[in-house]
């Protein structure tokens, strides 16, 4: 069984023990989801098994469309550049972000500090995305059906210590939250922050509305201390200290490495004032050291210490292979909580100014309603306090999450962001070409795709930088057998943080254990 279905088996197991779903009903449920022939039908079985008595939330499911094509990442090399291949590369995913969650689960599962989303809030925005996924009238239960195996994806990403933030409006907020704490938790509801996101409002309505709601998820509440953006002096500390004396202490296997590097020879190693005596070679595998090992150095702490960061995954090898931590819970403490009221945090109306200026927009034409603020969603990135998070956005819209995570300024910081190409009268190709690829290219490299440099955000802005890989979600059927055309042929496992394989047998199996709709291996 692989780790989708563990996942939804697990969370009926915790629904029987919040006494939510019958123990018996739970055991069919738990049957039809290991049977079920694809990670689709195993949500569909979830969704359907869902009883909502715990929030008093109920709707009519509508189930997204089957199909017998795998879904799989096409990179868009005309989209896609780099600029300085010593930086993260960021992500964007085109097409629909159902089938480019599922996706990123493969690389990213249990590995995203940050989501942000600001889905279609309902029947005046949804446009051709529910057309595309319903075929049918816009209703409430469509928006909540469209959310709920997203969020079910979403939660699957999150790290234990990732936090979700949700932008919605008065009209789905009752009914968003109710969904929220259905899928998350409802123990693990941090808070909703009310965000002034204007400042004349409308007079004519019954009451002059300024505030719009962001409600805040963990994926595990205990883990979350507090939200922040109080500067901290450091975001890590160092291990080792120059007017210590010499010791010896045991690295514990299993701690990260920053190293861009498989593997480091024993040895000394020496960074400006500092020097490392590694006693043993240490391999390393997807960024995490796979066996302990002894280093000698002006240590400033003792064995016990090293083992309780090492323990709490704190402990990490630098970019320079010298050795560091992250913060304490109590050194983050440090710093004041936010409070759920936003009253500084930008307004609608910098998030239009900020995207006329990208994109030279002189009239009070516009290429995207209500974009978001810079300033809201880099707030919100950085109360978390995580320090070089990979932050997720799969209602992308013009980009500014993009935008904010390199606003911060932040080294290794990386954002993944997702946006179906819907067609607007504004947005002829769709909004991820026309808008969202633009926007991050202009901020990132100083130009748009056609050499086009002429416009105001460049005139008082300086580019960004950094790498962005553009895919497209593209489909093959899982009987194709042509040469050259089969799901073993173009889906290109590199795009998953996967080393080529070698051997054909080796990538069979890694696309059938983990992409919708292949065909089952039979074991001999």
């Amino acid at each position: 069984m692989n780790e989708f279905k563990k996942d939804l088996i697990a969370q009926l197991d915790k629904r029987v023990a919040d006494k939510i779903l019958e123990p018996t009903n739970a055991e069919l449920l738990k049957k039809l989801i290991a049977n079920a022939n694809s990670d689709n039908e195993a949500m569909m079985i979830a969704e359907l098994g869902t009883t909502y008595k715990r929030t008093g939330l109920h709707f009519d499911p509508r189930l997204e469309k089957m199909t017998d094509d795998i879904h799989y990442f096409k990179k868009n090399e005309t989209l896609s550049f780099h600029t300085d291949e010593g930086k993260p590369i960021h992500k964007l995913i085109i097409g629909d972000n159902y089938e480019a969650l599922q996706n990123l689960l493969i690389q990213y599962r249990g590995a995203i500090d940050v989501i942000y989303i600001d889905p279609p809030y309902g029947k005046d925005s949804m446009g051709e995305f529910a057309k595309t996924n319903y075929q049918n009238a816009i209703t409430r239960d469509n928006l909540l059906s469209m959310l709920y195996p997203r969020l079910m994806l979403a939660k699957m990403l999150l790290s234990n210590t990732g936090v979700i933030f949700c932008s919605i409006d008065i009209r789905n907020y009752a009914y968003t939250k109710c969904l929220l704490d259905e899928i998350f938790g409802e123990a693990n509801a941090i808070t909703t922050l009310n965000w002034k996101k204007k400042k004349q409002p409308s007079f004519l309505s019954r009451v002059a509305s300024v505030v719009e709601y962001v409600l805040v998820y963990a994926k595990c509440a205990k883990n979350i201390k507090k939200l922040s953006v109080d500067p901290i002096s450091d975001s890590n500390k160092p291990v080792i200290n120059a007017s210590n004396t010499y010791s010896e202490r045991i690295i514990r296997k299993g701690i990260r490495s920053k190293a861009d590097i498989d593997f480091i020879k024993k040895g000394i190693y020496t960074n400006k004032t500092m020097q490392i005596d590694y006693l043993d070679d240490v391999e390393i595998v997807g960024g995490r050291t796979t066996n302990d090992f002894r280093c000698k150095a002006k240590f400033r702490t003792g064995q016990d210490n090293i083992d309780q960061f090492c323990k709490d995954d704190l402990l990490f090898i630098t970019k320079n292979l010298g050795l560091r931590r992250d913060l304490l819970i109590e050194e983050k403490e440090k710093a004041k909580a936010i409070t759920d009221l936003l009253l500084d945090w930008g307004q609608n109306q910098d998030g239009t100014d900020v995207l006329k200026s990208v994109f030279d927009i002189k009239d009070d034409t516009t290429i995207f309603d209500n974009p978001k603020p810079v300033s809201l969603i880099s707030n919100l990135i950085k109360s978390t306090m995580v320090q070089e998070p990979i932050v997720l956005d799969f209602f992308a819209g013009s980009g500014t999450t993009g935008h904010a995570v390199l606003d911060m300024g932040l080294e290794n910081a990386q954002f993944i962001l997702c946006q179906l190409s819907e067609i607007t009268d504004s947005t002829p190709n769709g909004i991820a070409y026309d808008v969202t690829s633009k926007r991050l290219k202009r901020i990132m490299t100083g130009e748009c795709y056609d050499g086009n440099t002429n416009f105001d955000w460049i005139k008082k802005n300086k580019p960004y930088g950094g790498n962005l890989d553009v895919y497209e979600i593209a489909t093959v059927a899982n009987f194709e057998s042509t040469k050259g055309k089969t799901p073993f042929d173009v889906i290109d496992e590199t795009l998953y943080g996967q080393e080529r394989f070698e051997r054909l047998e080796d990538k069979v199996k890694w696309v059938c254990e983990n992409f919708n709709n292949t065909q089952k291996q039979v074991e001999e």
